[in-house]
């Protein structure tokens, strides 16, 4: 794909169609990647985005339960 390098104020940059943003999941920020001669535009993620509400979710529905006990038999707490 083949696009043009537009004015934008005293810079210069690049328009990406609505379409390429909906594809590749592009909302407000992208990481610029150097590479072997390419520049690569890589949509940046939160990692942890939305956990706070599935985990409420997860409570509501008492889905937030311990599958291993937090303390084991057999630890030894005095080193």
């Amino acid at each position: 794909m083949e696009i043009s390098i537009i004015q934008i104020g005293n810079s210069k940059g690049i328009r990406l169609a609505k379409t390429i943003l909906e594809r590749y999941d592009i909302t407000d920020k992208v990481e610029l990647i150097f590479k072997e001669g390419f520049l690569i535009l890589k949509p940046v993620k939160k990692p942890r985005d939305g956990w706070d509400e599935a985990f409420k979710k997860m409570a509501d529905r008492g889905d937030d339960e311990l599958l291993i006990d937090d303390v084991f038999e057999d630890e030894n707490w005095e080193l």
